[in-house]
């Protein structure tokens, strides 16, 4: 019996941490992806983790920032995710390419 409350306890404990890490990390997607109240995003910090896996690092830097001051918001991950963010992910350059990385 004594067994089977410390298995439950520790259960519980288990669940708890998990929803903690997970409301965590939304919090954090979400500072990312430019949801403050006051508009403004910290670009370059979010350009930084855009672009942390670019071949190209300057140049996909130039881009994100240019589209982040456009934009007010940066997809967060290092690529995809840009129905998060459909100003970023629709912005094309003079050639018709997509802008922002």
């Amino acid at each position: 019996m004594a067994i089977s409350k410390v298995l439950i306890a520790s259960i519980l404990l288990c669940l708890l941490l998990l929803s903690l890490a997970e409301a965590a990390d939304q919090t954090e997607s979400t500072k990312v992806a430019g949801s403050s109240d006051s508009g403004k995003i910290d670009c370059d910090a979010a350009c930084a983790a855009r672009c942390q896996l670019a071949s190209r690092q300057r140049l996909c830097h130039r881009a994100c920032g240019t589209c982040c001051a456009r934009c007010s918001c940066v997809p967060s991950g290092t690529s995809g995710n840009t129905d998060v963010c459909p100003c970023y992910a629709t912005m094309t350059t003079h050639g018709g390419r997509l802008k922002c990385p």
